[in-house]
């Protein structure tokens, strides 16, 4: 939830009931045909978004069939296509936690007014532009399971800013300009990338209650439902037991 530890979320995504995960792959899907037609091209070596859009879709377990047809749909989508735009809001959760949301829209009063009445029943309020902004920042983050030195010097070498080792793997942080190339060099020397995706870390986190924190899932996993939400960030600091 904090950013600064990725393992239990991706877990978390990989395990979501059927009706959860269909709702993630939409989710997924709408994010690779925004990428396309806002990058012009179907090819994600040209297209950052896309790449980014495609690599976040893996560490999903979006089905790959899934994600060519997704390209392909958009390539030869029409004028009468859904144009989504990219939207950002902010707020706050119990405990005083910052929430940062990332959206997918084609209509914004229909989006601000969903998430609006989600934080108003869920004991969070909606804040202005700015107001939780500037606690989070965009980073490329990596698992692998692989703790080796090897491992550690080869994302080092290739763009790492800093590397984290748990008794799951390694998580490395890097700019987000930076991901693909250490993402490459891991697997050019034989390292298996658990995921590799852009995402926004807190740049300090703040620690909650237990009570605190079942609220706080609860509300995160309202937006998460909503449709034109892609990701929810937040800066708590969850205790153990949640």
């Amino acid at each position: 939830m904090a950013g600064h530890s990725k393992w239990s979320q991706i877990k978390r995504k990989k395990g979501a009931n059927d009706s959860k995960r269909s709702a993630m792959y939409s989710k997924h899907i709408r994010a690779i045909q925004a990428a396309v037609r806002s990058g012009g091209t179907g090819d994600p070596a040209g297209n950052l978004s896309l790449k980014n859009a495609i690599a976040a879709a893996k560490a999903a377990t979006v089905p790959v069939d899934n994600i060519e047809n997704a390209i392909k749909r958009a390539v030869g989508a029409g004028e009468g296509a859904a144009d989504y735009k990219e939207q950002t809001y902010e707020g706050y959760g119990p405990g005083g936690t910052a929430i940062f949301i990332e959206t997918l829209t084609d209509n914004v009063n229909r989006t601000v007014a969903d998430i609006r009445a989600v934080f108003n029943k869920r004991g969070g309020s909606l804040g202005t532009s700015g107001s939780v902004a500037w606690q989070f920042e965009k980073k490329g983050v990596l698992l692998l399971t692989d703790t080796s030195e090897q491992a550690q010097e080869t994302a080092i070498e290739h763009g790492a800013e800093d590397i984290q080792e748990s008794d799951e793997g390694l998580e490395i942080s890097t700019g987000p300009a930076d991901l693909y190339a250490v993402q490459d060099a891991l697997t050019a020397a034989g390292f298996a990338i658990e995921s590799a995706q852009i995402t926004m870390i807190p740049s300090n986190t703040v620690a909650v209650s237990s009570d605190d924190a079942k609220k706080l899932m609860t509300l995160i996993d309202a937006l998460e439902d909503l449709d034109d939400v892609q990701n929810v960030y937040s800066n708590a600091d969850l205790p153990d037991e949640e």
